[in-house]
């Protein structure tokens, strides 16, 4: 019997769409710190939805590079994770593991095979890692652009280490991922959304159904 598949539903900013993916049957839940991303949502409003889904769902706060400060403020919302999205190294996300006292996700952007070489260096100081595709020269952001890369990529890849799937994930191509690919779990945020930062109940539902099936 193979575990049961991790569902992220990643950049919730409403108590509804939270609810939404509660009761559709997402596995995890994340909320972004980061201003210049669409699904960007203030200290108060992420406490807000922690306590919401604390016990209900497992919590993720995504941060960029963020200080020391930063790490033990969102720490002490009492999150299950919290998810480092930038360049951070992996000295940098060993000293945030151990400063925070959280469970810690390291998104790592995967565009070639040089970049799948460096998986291997976070996978005993991060928690978990989670696999997302590299964003173009440019990009004001570091995920969340509904890019998908080459799976193919992660043939080179240890098949000891366990990954998240992230990167341009829709409910149409989830199954298709999770067959390719064999995370064991999946992270989607701007591909269950009607505009940048609106997420839709429909898509919502339809992803957690598309990738429970394909399991």
């Amino acid at each position: 019997m193979a575990d049961p598949l991790i569902i992220k539903i990643c950049g919730i900013k409403t108590t509804e769409i939270l609810e939404t993916a509660i009761e559709a049957g997402a596995d995890m839940v994340g909320f972004v710190h980061f201003t210049r991303s669409p699904r960007h949502a203030s200290v108060d409003a992420i406490a807000d939805l922690i306590s919401q889904a604390r016990g209900r769902v497992e919590t993720c706060v995504l941060l960029v590079n963020p200080d020391n400060s930063s790490v033990a403020e969102f720490a002490a919302l009492g999150p299950d994770w919290i998810q480092l999205h930038g360049p951070e190294s992996a000295h940098r996300v060993e000293a945030i593991r151990a400063e925070a006292g959280v469970e810690i996700m390291k998104a790592l952007p995967i565009g070639s095979a040089e970049d799948v070489g460096h998986v291997a260096d976070f996978v005993d100081i991060a928690d978990r890692i989670l696999l997302d595709a590299k964003p173009p020269k440019g990009a004001d952001r570091p995920g969340g652009l509904g890019d998908t890369f080459d799976w193919a990529l992660l043939k080179a890849l240890d098949p000891s280490i366990p990954f998240m799937l992230s990167g341009g994930l829709t409910p149409e191509t989830v199954a298709e991922a999770i067959k390719t690919v064999r995370p064991f779990g999946v992270d989607v945020s701007s591909g269950v959304e009607s505009a940048p930062g609106v997420k839709d109940k429909a898509l919502i539902e339809a992803f957690i159904r598309n990738a429970r099936a394909a399991v």
